[in-house]
């Protein structure tokens, strides 16, 4: 009669873990850092998605013959992209005007979109929205080449215009720089040696 082989592998189940133990407590760990690391990376994609968005909408409304922008192009171009929801939201608020049917439609749609243009619209008001820099030429050539890739955004700058930034800075105190030397008296300052002692 054959005997049976002997060895680990054969007639041997894994063993239970006792759940106070350290190979228990390596395993918890090692599965919290997956954990943590695949929402870290699922946040990141989200965060590269929502300014690949933002991006490919200031790329696809960009005016092909223009070379440059001026600061002042650049805040009409924001004001168009704060804009950007303006239709639908009509569109919401005639479904919501209709008597059929009690309660709102589209009540979370309405209540995102409202949102995010609040937060962008505070962003731009007070510290600046950040676009690509459009403002210089050889960074306007790279973003129009950008072919939506989300790798490839760290290679396009960015740079934050606010609504101040509309406004040229000798006219944003309210008067001119010419205007106030003429409002203010000139001094002259005469040499020491012509000043009688």
């Amino acid at each position: 009669m054959p005997k049976a082989p002997k060895g680990k592998s054969v007639g041997q189940e894994k063993k239970v873990i006792h759940p106070y133990s350290r190979k228990a407590a390596q395993i918890t760990r090692k599965a919290h850092k997956q954990e943590k690391k695949e929402k870290l990376k699922n946040e990141k994609a989200l965060r590269l998605n929502l300014i690949g968005e933002k991006l490919q909408w200031f790329q696809n409304h960009l005016d092909p013959k223009k070379v440059g922008y001026s600061k002042r192009d650049a805040c009409e171009l924001i004001e168009r992209y704060l804009n950007r929801f303006s239709s639908e939201l009509e569109q919401i608020e005639l479904r919501n005007s209709f008597k059929d049917r009690q309660g709102r439609r589209h009540c979370s749609r309405e209540a995102a979109i409202r949102q995010t243009l609040e937060r962008e619209q505070r962003q731009y008001q007070a510290h600046g929205l950040e676009i690509p820099d459009i403002l210089n030429a050889d960074n306007l050539k790279t973003f129009r080449e950008w072919d939506f890739d989300l790798k490839k955004l760290p290679n396009i700058k960015m740079r934050k215009v606010c609504a101040s930034d509309a406004v040229p800075k000798k006219f944003s105190n309210g008067l001119s720089s010419d205007v106030e030397e003429t409002l203010q008296p000139k001094r002259t300052v005469l040499p020491l040696n012509c000043i009688d002692m």
